[in-house]
């Protein structure tokens, strides 16, 4: 593994692979200072136009992006009260107080700051539990990975929004889709009504319209209101206030990471658990939500590890372990990729040099971070009566960049007029997603599975693997039910 890992770092003196880590930054800072676009929506954005980019020049771009748009939400966070990400709520409770005291600098740093550690940390956590984990998954066979789907749409299901049963909804929703088209197995053709959907529905102009467009519909709402910029001034933390903070980054990032690792978890969950935890452990939390530097750097470390811990899954199981990450499969699907074990069998100078486009990622999202902190902020400049055309012009035309057909912009603009409807009604999006990534895997290895028993359900329950899953599943099921019941007042 460390003959591998060295050898990762071989790929990055390319100057296409060095090009991609920077470009993916600096998209990633774009996407997560302006409020209303998020990780998900910018790596659904730059899909298309990775694809005749190198496999790892392409991952590169968009695992760079996923963790600069992390840390760009809280630059509005800080500066006008506003996260750009959801994941960056709880850092304008310290955060924005300490713009108003006049420090906005010491806020924008120390969260910089706490993003990179939790970004290194939880990398080389990622080089080693991958591995482990990637072992142990190479004896799951079709049954498991029935199993493993099923436990990751139930965990979607019970942490996606305010209620569970629209999360299942959603998660059914999707599962439907992905029954159009031609059957893998048996060649029949399902819900064919014309020419253009024998290959089922294109992944890209789905993930657009219901994240990108849906969005530009919601923030079309919102055009009156106008927002004052504040100038950025101040001096950067001083390095005991670095240190003071160290506690709250290891906490923050172990949250984070094993958060991550959970598919359907959601880092908003993340931030938020890290700042409680932050503020439980802290000798003076009655000065939490004043502007303290502890507050700030809990849930932007706990953000960023997410990233590296979403990854676990992805990259050893084929899983998801968020809406962001559901669409770097699509990334993976697009290069002729399948992530999962074998991943790592066939092509470790792939995963290795991603790992290593990771480490170096962080040093450059830091540098620019620490340098660019007012030239970041004066993106707010842009009017959103002349922005929210502009994003609704490029979504489009990657639409069409991905297939050159109209169908796939007709497709894009339908399910983002869902995905308005859908978010109106407060149903969420990230179940539907993850159901059309999961649910091939799903369906082809139940049908499998049965192949191989002849007929037999029990193959399911002859596995201690599969069984343990199961169970896991229900557990998570009856937990959500009766969380909603004690918030109900055991009401029906």
């Amino acid at each position: 593994m460390f003959e591998h890992f060295i050898n990762g770092f071989i790929p990055l003196m390319h100057w296409s692979n060095i090009l991609a880590i920077v470009g993916g930054s600096v998209v990633g800072y774009l996407v997560g200072a302006l409020p209303g676009l998020s990780a998900t929506m910018g790596i659904a954005l730059c899909l298309p136009f990775t694809f005749y980019l190198p496999p790892l020049a392409s991952l590169l771009f968009l695992t760079s992006l996923y963790g600069a748009a992390e840390y760009g939400g809280s630059i509005t966070a800080v500066t006008l009260n506003i996260p750009g990400e959801t994941a960056a709520t709880p850092t304008t409770f310290d955060g924005y107080p300490l713009t108003k005291k006049g420090f906005p600098a010491k806020a924008l740093g120390i969260s910089i700051v706490a993003s990179f550690y939790a970004g290194i940390v939880s990398t080389i956590a990622l080089i080693l539990t991958a591995v482990p984990l990637a072992s142990m998954a190479l004896s799951f066979g079709p049954p498991e990975y029935f199993a493993l789907g099923l436990f990751g749409l139930t965990a979607v299901a019970a942490l996606a929004g305010k209620s569970w049963v629209k999360g299942c909804i959603g998660i059914l929703f999707g599962l439907l889709i992905n029954t159009i088209g031609i059957d893998d197995i048996s060649g029949t053709s399902r819900y064919i009504f014309i020419n253009a959907l024998y290959e089922g529905l294109p992944l890209v102009p789905l993930l657009i319209g219901l994240f990108a467009i849906s969005e530009v519909l919601i923030t079309m709402e919102e055009l009156a209101q106008n927002m004052v910029i504040k100038k950025i001034s101040g001096s950067l933390p001083t390095l005991k206030e670095y240190l003071g903070c160290h506690r709250a980054m290891v906490r923050g990032t172990l949250i984070g990471y094993i958060i991550g690792i959970i598919p359907g978890a959601g880092k908003a969950v993340a931030s938020f658990i890290a700042y409680n935890e932050e503020k439980r452990a802290s000798k003076h939390p009655e000065l939490f939500g004043t502007g303290v530097l502890e507050g700030i750097a809990a849930p932007e470390a706990a953000n960023n590890s997410m990233v590296s811990g979403a990854l676990v899954p992805l990259l050893t199981l084929g899983i998801p372990g968020s809406a962001a990450a559901a669409v770097l499969i699509g990334a993976f699907t697009i290069q002729g990729l399948q992530p999962g074990p074998l991943l790592f069998v066939k092509q470790p100078e792939l995963v290795y040099g991603l790992f290593a486009g990771l480490l170096a990622g962080n040093v450059v999202m830091l540098a620019m971070g620490l340098l660019g902190t007012q030239l970041w902020a004066k993106v707010l400049l842009v009017p959103k009566n002349i922005l929210t055309p502009i994003v609704l012009a490029i979504t489009l035309f990657a639409c069409y960049a991905e297939s050159n057909s109209l169908f796939s912009i007709w497709l894009a603009l339908g399910f983002g007029l869902l995905g308005y409807i859908m978010r109106k009604y407060e149903f969420p999006v990230a179940p539907v997603v993850l159901a059309m990534v999961l649910g091939k895997m799903i369906e082809t290895s139940f049908r499998k599975s049965l192949i191989l028993s002849e007929g037999s359900v029990s193959i399911f329950f002859e596995r201690p693997v599969t069984i343990a899953l199961f169970v896991i599943a229900l557990l998570s099921i009856a937990f959500q039910m009766y969380r909603a019941k004690r918030k109900t007042g055991g009401q029906a």
